[in-house]
Order: structure tokens, then sequence, then C-alpha cells
């Protein structure tokens, strides 16, 4: 079965970054360490050590509902091009995530929420897709809970 990871929007991305967050608050401006693990949600990449990067809230869902989780996510500050559709080897650089399965009205599939090794995620994903009722899944980090970006059938 294909999938494809999908980045946060270009035009979302440079909402955030240019304007505000979900909680109406600006970007937070940092710059990159190296040793931070810092993934922008958009390119799919780390952030390079010394370039800067935005910190903001971000929530990944069309609409509201008691599942539609806002958290923390980092972007490039200035502006890059969109990740995917590929395994996105470069940002996924822990050794853990966590897939959780949505229906297609944003609600979480109980039972599909698990910690998996990064070098299993495809294949748990394509597992989750052979559930007709999971429309897609979030990867998300295993230790903060960060949303890292979206999972469709291809």
């Amino acid at each position: 079965m294909a999938i494809r990871f999908i980045p946060i929007k270009t035009a979302i991305a440079w909402a955030l970054r240019d304007g505000t967050d979900a909680y109406g608050l600006p970007a937070e401006r940092v710059a990159a360490s190296g040793g931070d693990g810092v993934p922008c949600r958009h390119c799919l990449r780390q952030v390079p050590a010394g370039a800067p990067y935005v910190i903001v809230a971000h929530r990944p869902f069309a609409g509201l509902n008691p599942y539609t989780e806002t958290g923390p996510i980092f972007l490039c500050a200035s502006h890059c091009a969109p990740g995917g559709p590929g395994f996105p080897a470069a940002m996924l650089a822990a050794p853990h995530y966590i897939l959780r399965g949505y229906s297609a009205d944003e609600r979480i599939i109980y039972g599909t929420g698990s910690v998996i090794p990064t070098a299993a995620i495809a294949a748990r994903c394509e597992d989750l897709f052979a559930r007709p009722e999971i429309a897609f899944i979030h990867i998300r980090s295993a230790s903060n809970n960060c949303f890292q970006c979206r999972v469709e059938r291809g």
C-alpha cells in the first residue's frame, strides 16, 4: 500500500511564521544550536545548526472537537519548500514516535495509538490503513506528544 507523509500546508506555515499562532500569539524566534532536534513541520527536515526557526502553537485539524489537540511545533524561520510525500527520515531522528489513527471526522480511533520504533513507522501505517475507518494518521513525538506530520493513503 502506498502512503504519503504530509507536511503542514505552505499557506498555514507562512501564516504561523508571519502572523499569529493557534493562541493568537506571535511566533517565538530562536536560533538552532544543532543538537536541539528541531524538526520543521513544513519542509520535514531538521533546522540546520545556527539557522533561525520559530516555535508556534498549532492545531493540525480542520474542525473543533474534544480530540483536536493544540501544541508546540517548530518551523524554519525563512521560507522553505514543503516536504513529502516520502518517508521524512531527515525529520524523524528520534528512536521512537507515537502513531495514532483518526476517523474522517477527526476523532481518535481507540486502540490505534502506540509508541513505534522509527524504522517500523511505514509498516505500522500500512497496518493501520488496512482498517477502513482510519482516514489519516498523526505521527507525534514519543517524549513530548508534539505533532510531527500527517500520513494519508497514497
